[in-house]
């Protein structure tokens, strides 16, 4: 309720002495100025902006590291599918080629074309054409290179080739 001019003097009247300083800006336009400017709950601008400021870290603060942790595990697990997409197309291969040394034929074929081998009664020949510059035969590749102990000794010995 609000009070009476004639109210206002009748509690100073009682013996509340004269109006305080205090009093007479409340009432005052000063005091409204001074409550506009200092803002909610009595802090300054300034202050309010530091406040913020520190809250604004802080909360940058507390989502870094699980950003930081969430966006290394992601790079993680992008690397690790790949490796698994890698190590899957590897086993296939080896599925396939495990699949085809089951077979005597193609074992056979193998043994032939990188080992040389030749079946009982057959007659194994090598045909060089001029231009060719294939590996030497069995024989040639003998007298071509001394041994492997030969060409120790003579690198340890330090004769020229």
């Amino acid at each position: 309720m609000p009070r009476s001019p004639a109210r206002r003097t009748e509690g100073r009247a009682r013996g509340a002495g004269p109006a305080s300083a205090g009093d007479l800006i409340r009432g005052g336009r000063a005091h409204r100025v001074a409550v506009a400017t200092s803002g909610i709950l009595g802090v300054s601008s300034t202050r309010r902006a530091a406040v913020l400021a520190l809250v604004v870290c802080a909360l940058a603060l507390t989502v870094a590291v699980p950003l930081r942790n969430y966006l290394s595990q992601r790079q993680e697990l992008a690397a690790l599918q790949a490796q698994h997409t890698q190590l899957s197309r590897q086993v296939d291969d080896l599925t396939h080629r495990r699949d085809e040394l089951r077979d005597p034929a193609h074992v056979q074929a193998e043994a032939r074309e990188r080992l040389g081998y030749v079946r009982a009664g057959e007659v194994p020949y090598v045909v060089q054409l001029p231009g060719d510059t294939g590996a030497p035969t069995g024989g040639d590749r003998r007298s071509a290179q001394p041994a492997w102990f030969q060409r120790l000794w003579s690198d340890l010995r330090g004769v020229p080739k």
